[in-house]
């Protein structure tokens, strides 16, 4: 028998798009197929599609050639858009809502995918950047760096001299001493630009946050950061602080040994990390993370891997997609490093409207028995996360020039289509990470109830059957309840009405069960 078809949103719903359940001989009166818990999930591929053009290109050319998911390249892509961008725009979504377009991208695969092949190409422009950057400000270090010197050298002397002057002289050679070492302490060397950072411990991405007002990116094909963050070389304690406040844009606080306490107002971090599943697996054993929020601001991609069916000769990257790809990164990147305050992108009415509807169909299934309920951290910033995606594609297909028109409802659809799909394999990574308790409470509950069949039960008898290790508390059961609901394997019954006057506690709630639990 076939699989019920998804309602609407069915990205949003466990299992849908695989669920095959066991052949019955007929469906039982009132109840339709249950929908089997821990399928495996169809996860979509990337919506290559989505990006604008020339960024699609690039996304399915790099994938071709280096015989990788184009998932890799894809969630790249939007991080490189991010670094161009990031720090330099926001989008106005209504009121005081306001988001940057930093983003936090995480893919997962396996060992001999090409990884460094992939982050190499699609980096390149951002790279080149860079150095340009570097040449460009070369002079003005130097006149900076020299300016400072000799400000510092005419203090020293200024003050030496006040120091061996008669009682009559030092007064005014002192406050001559003081306003010289009042200008050298203003004179600022500027810090080489820097785009990109491999790694790093939380202190110097910090410094280096603050050296490049506000803006950088952290990029590595590994993921060594997250056991830098959990505390490797700060003896087990965890420092989150600028990963947190760079991604929200929060105010900074920087301080130094050798000056005074500096402040980073709307920090914009953002990161591009390619790791290996059992590196997620790792993070959903440590503790350190949970309850922090850092894991529910990134976005996830853990695609199918494609080694064992690569091609030997694939088809290689033109040259003009290229070129057009470094080309257009790189005026971005340029036009965007000249901001000083925020370039502020506006919605046309359609797009705003897009995107409350989105919101809407989002919002029920944040309750701890929607589909998402179990993953609300994370999916509470996903509507968020889609404007931050609809600027960027909006900045790709406009350039330095993106402010000047607003963000048009196509823009805003394709950044759902791709909020979706990171949505499907945020659950599947949560899973893998062991965040899905609720998909774990809920295989437990199938399970007795498979042992221990019964048409009905209600749940203060099962919690008083289950482990409290598992369920300490009622709402835990609830949450396992309700996913069990809505993929049709319970239905909660109405509570009888009480006679008038009736004292005591009102009966629990009752649960009847599916007729293949209890076949006859």
């Amino acid at each position: 028998m076939n699989a019920p078809a998804a309602p609407s949103g069915s990205l949003f719903t466990e299992g849908w798009e695989n669920a095959v359940p066991p052949a019955f001989a007929a469906e039982p009166p009132g109840w339709e197929e249950p929908i089997p818990l821990g399928q495996a999930r169809v996860l979509p591929p990337f919506p290559v599609d989505a990006l604008p053009g020339w960024v699609a290109a690039m996304v399915a050319a790099v994938a071709e050639e280096t015989q990788t998911p184009v998932d890799l390249a894809g969630c790249l892509a939007l991080a490189v858009l991010a670094v161009a961008g990031g720090g330099r725009a926001v989008v106005v979504v209504r009121g005081r809502w306001r988001e940057p377009v930093n983003l936090y991208v995480v893919v997962a695969l396996p060992p001999a995918n090409r990884k460094s092949a992939v982050f190499t190409a699609m980096t390149r422009p951002l790279v080149k950047v860079e150095r340009a950057l570097v040449e460009q400000s070369a002079s003005a270090i130097v006149e900076a760096t020299t300016t400072a010197s000799l400000a510092r050298a005419a203090a020293d002397k200024a003050t030496a001299k006040a120091a061996a002057a008669s009682e009559d002289e030092r007064e005014e050679l002192n406050r001559l001493a003081l306003d010289l070492a009042h200008t050298a302490s203003e004179i600022t060397v500027p810090a080489e630009p820097q785009l990109i950072a491999d790694d790093g411990t939380p202190a110097a991405i910090t410094t280096l946050l603050a050296e490049q007002g506000g803006r950088l990116a952290v990029m590595s094909a590994e993921g060594g950061i997250f056991d830098t963050i959990a505390g490797r070389y700060s003896g087990g304690t965890a420092d989150m602080e600028v990963f947190l406040k760079g991604h929200a844009g929060d105010l900074l606080k920087v301080n130094r040994q050798s000056r005074d306490k500096q402040y980073i107002d709307e920090p914009a971090l953002t990161m591009a990390l390619a790791v290996q599943p059992c590196v997620l697996e790792d993070i959903g054993r440590n503790r350190v993370f949970d309850g922090r929020g850092l894991l529910a601001r990134f976005l996830y991609s853990m695609p199918e891997s494609l080694v064992g069916r690569r091609k030997s000769l694939p088809d290689l990257i033109p040259d003009e997609v290229a070129e057009e790809y470094e080309r257009k990164v790189t005026a971005l990147t340029l036009a965007m490093a000249d901001w000083t305050d925020p370039a502020v992108l506006t919605t046309t009415p359609e797009a705003g409207a897009a995107l409350v509807a989105f919101q809407d169909r989002i919002e029920p299934r944040l309750a701890p028995c929607g589909a998402l309920g179990h993953i609300s951290e994370w999916a509470g910033k996903l509507v968020g996360a889609t404007v931050r995606i609809a600027g960027l594609l909006h900045l790709a297909e406009h350039g330095g020039d993106g402010y000047k028109q607003p963000i048009t409802v196509d823009t805003v659809e394709r950044a759902i289509r791709l909020g979706e799909y990171f949505t499907v394999h945020a659950l599947n990574v949560f899973e893998a990470m062991g965040a899905d308790k609720a998909l774990a409470g809920a295989r437990t509950v199938l399970k007795h109830l498979t042992t221990y069949p019964t048409e009905s039960f209600s749940r203060r008898d099962l919690m008083a059957k289950l482990s409290r290790a598992e369920f300490p508390t009622v709402t835990v059961l609830e949450t396992a309840l309700g996913l069990l609901e809505e993929h049709g394997w319970l239905r909660h019954e109405p509570a009888p009405p009480r006679e008038p006057g009736t004292r005591g506690r009102p009966p629990a709630p009752r649960y009847a069960t599916h007729p293949h639990l209890h076949p006859s």
